[in-house]
């Protein structure tokens, strides 16, 4: 009987990976792998493939018989993301991620203290004016809770940004996006002008800036490592993309 909440028991010994005459394939004990829909673990880069290889052959600490959960596998998770959800409909994912632009985070400004607004004003409006000078994209600002309305061309722009962006760059996105809770820090993510480390730093502003105001919370913490951890695997899996990796 497992123990974690869907944990499995590892099966195999070895996992490498196999150059196959349409990219680089991962294997267990000379089996390929398959995903939940059937679609065996394939991609085009050895890097990547390597990668992903590795994850199964770290998985339940590497011993045979022991358990291991999809959070061990991450990479492969969003290599099956690109495999089987994206690449057969990538609108659907592209409509995902408009969603994030409509409630951008770095377009909801504090009123107070003045201390977070002033913060907000100096580590956000810079990605914003990014996002316009790079993509000419402008998004509008609102203060407080009042919703706001983004224009119809800002969206169509940044519909147009995602749609040349490549399957596997979606399913990072996929992962970063709801993590940073905003499409424009993933997309400077996507394009190298942040790490994933200075990404979180920008997307948990309010929440540090509360915890320095008025203490630290256990549960809070414990939020922002995992939402950490999660940028962090949306950018190994960018790199491992990269053409030459």
């Amino acid at each position: 009987m497992t123990g974690a909440p869907g944990a499995r028991r590892r099966f195999w010994d070895r996992a490498e990976v196999v150059e196959e005459a349409d990219g680089f394939a991962v294997r267990l004990d000379g089996r390929p792998v398959r995903l939940p829909g059937g679609t065996v673990l394939r991609v085009g880069g050895r890097a990547l493939a390597e990668a992903l290889a590795g994850e199964w052959r770290d998985a339940a600490g590497g011993r045979t018989g022991g358990e291991f959960t999809p959070s061990d596998l991450p990479l492969t998770r969003m290599a099956g993301t690109m495999l089987e959800r994206i690449a057969p409909d990538r609108a659907a994912t592209i409509g995902a991620l408009l969603g994030y632009a409509r409630h951008e985070l770095l377009c909801y400004r504090a009123r107070y203290p003045a201390l977070l607004v002033e913060r907000q004003r100096q580590e956000w409006d810079p990605w914003l004016d990014w996002l316009r000078a790079r993509h000419g994209v402008a998004l509008r600002t609102t203060d407080g809770v009042m919703p706001v309305d983004q224009p119809d061309d800002a969206l169509a722009g940044l519909r147009a940004v995602l749609d040349g962006e490549s399957d596997g760059v979606l399913a990072a996105l996929g992962v970063a996006v709801p993590a940073l809770g905003s499409l424009v820090l993933g997309l400077a993510l996507v394009e190298g002008r942040l790490t994933a480390e200075q990404a979180i730093w920008c997307a948990t502003l309010d929440e540090r800036t509360q915890m320095e105001l008025w203490g630290a919370d256990a549960e809070q913490a414990a939020r922002l490592e995992r939402l950490r951890a999660e940028v962090a695997d949306a950018a190994s899996f960018l790199v491992l993309l990269r053409p030459g990796s």
